[in-house]
C-alpha cells in the first residue's frame, strides 16, 4: 500500500516534491493546502488529480504522512497537530528559527512516537554516500578540514522570488536556506560541531537578511569547518564544500556533483545527473519510505536538524 501523503505549503519546494511524489510508487498524494490562492492554482495545474483542500487540518486528516513545506514559524504548529493525530511528519528545513521553540518541537515530536525527519536534500544523495564509503574504507586518511563557500550576486535567486519571506531576517536568508545543508553534510562526516566564532553582516534595512557571513566550527577533535557566504556584486552562484583529508580531497559542488583531487586538478568522479533535483528528491522519498516502513533511513533526524539550527542561528547572531 502506498503511503498517503499531504503537502502543506505549495511554494517552489512543495511543488517540486509534489512532482516527484506523483512519480513514486511508494506514495499517493491525497491532499494539498496553502493559504495562497496563487500557490494552490499552480499546484492544481501541475497535479490536476490531487485535491486542494480548504485547510491545513483537512490536509492532515486525509493523510498518513504530512510534508511541511511552509515557512519555519507556522511549521511547528502544523507538525504538532499532525503528530497529535498520529500522522508521520516530514519537515522542510530549517527546523525553526528560535532555539527554544525548536527544542520544544523536538521533545514533543519524540514524545509523540510518530516517524519524523527533516529534508536536508543531500542526506540520501550519492555524493555524500560516496565520501562516507571512502572514509569507512580507510583510503582517505584523517580529515584535516572542511571549507564551505557560498556566493550569489543576489538573494533570493531568480527562481525563489515567489517565496518573498526568504529575503527577510526573521525567517529567511541564505545561511538558513543553503549553508544549513552544508553544515548538515559536514556533521555527517565529522560528527557534532560547536560554533567557535561568527561574523555576519547585514544591510542598512534592519528587516532584511544577511549579506555576508564568516564563521568557524570545530568538532570535538578540533577539526575546523570554515564558512564564507557572500551576496552582491557581479559574481557567479557558487555552492561548494571542500573536504580535505590527509590522502585525498573531495569537492561537493552545487549539492550533487562530486570531484576528487590527489593534489592536482579536480576530477569529477560521479556522472552528473541530467536532472539533479529529480534524482535527489527521488532519493529522499526513497529514504522517507524506509523511515515509514520501519527500515533504517538516511534522512536527517530531528536531533541532526536541531544541531544544525543551533549553529546557523549562532552564526546569524554573531555569537
Amino acid at each position: 500500500m502506498a503511503h498517503k501523503i499531504a503537502i502543506i505549503g505549495l511554494g517552489i519546494m512543495g511543488r517540486r516534491l509534489l512532482g516527484r511524489i506523483l512519480e513514486h510508487p511508494a506514495f499517493e498524494p491525497v491532499a494539498l493546502w496553502d493559504p495562497s490562492e496563487t500557490a494552490c492554482r499552480k499546484a492544481a495545474e501541475e497535479a490536476p488529480g490531487v485535491p486542494i483542500v480548504d485547510s491545513a487540518q483537512a490536509a492532515i486528516a486525509a493523510a498518513d504522512v504530512v510534508y511541511l513545506a511552509c515557512p519555519p514559524v507556522p511549521r511547528k504548529a502544523y507538525a504538532l497537530e499532525a503528530a497529535a493525530a498520529g500522522k508521520a511528519v516530514f519537515l522542510e528545513k530549517p527546523l525553526g528559527v528560535d532555539i527554544g521553540e525548536s527544542r520544544d518541537l523536538v521533545e514533543k515530536l519524540k514524545a509523540s512516537g510518530v516517524p519524523a525527519a527533516v529534508n536536508f536534500t543531500q542526506a540520501a544523495g550519492k555524493a555524500l554516500a560516496t565520501v562516507q564509503e571512502a572514509v569507512a574504507s580507510g583510503t582517505t586518511g584523517a580529515l584535516s578540514n572542511i571549507n564551505i563557500l557560498v556566493t550569489y550576486p543576489a538573494w533570493p535567486r531568480a527562481w525563489q522570488v515567489d517565496a518573498d519571506w526568504l529575503r527577510f531576517k526573521d525567517e529567511g536568508g541564505y545561511t538558513r536556506e543553503v549553508i544549513s545543508h552544508f553544515v548538515f553534510l559536514s556533521e555527517r562526516i565529522l560528527g557534532r560541531t560547536k560554533l567557535v566564532w561568527a561574523k555576519p553582516s547585514y544591510p542598512s534595512d534592519p528587516a532584511l537578511c544577511e549579506t555576508q557571513v564568516l564563521a568557524r566550527l570545530e568538532n570535538e577533535a578540533g577539526v575546523p569547518v570554515s564558512i564564507l557566504g557572500s551576496v552582491g556584486g557581479v559574481q557567479p552562484d557558487r555552492q561548494e564544500v571542500y573536504l580535505n583529508f590527509e590522502k585525498t580531497g573531495f569537492l561537493v559542488a552545487e549539492f550533487y556533483r562530486l570531484f576528487q583531487s590527489d593534489g592536482g586538478a579536480w576530477k569529477e568522479i560521479l556522472d552528473p545527473p541530467a536532472d539533479p533535483r529529480k534524482i535527489s528528491l527521488g532519493a529522499q522519498l526513497g529514504a522517507l519510505d524506509d523511515l515509514l516502513s520501519g527500515r533504517p533511513s538516511k534522512l536527517a533526524t530531528l536531533d541532526d536538524a536541531f544541531s544544525v539550527q543551533q549553529k546557523i542561528e549562532g552564526m546569524l547572531a554573531g555569537t
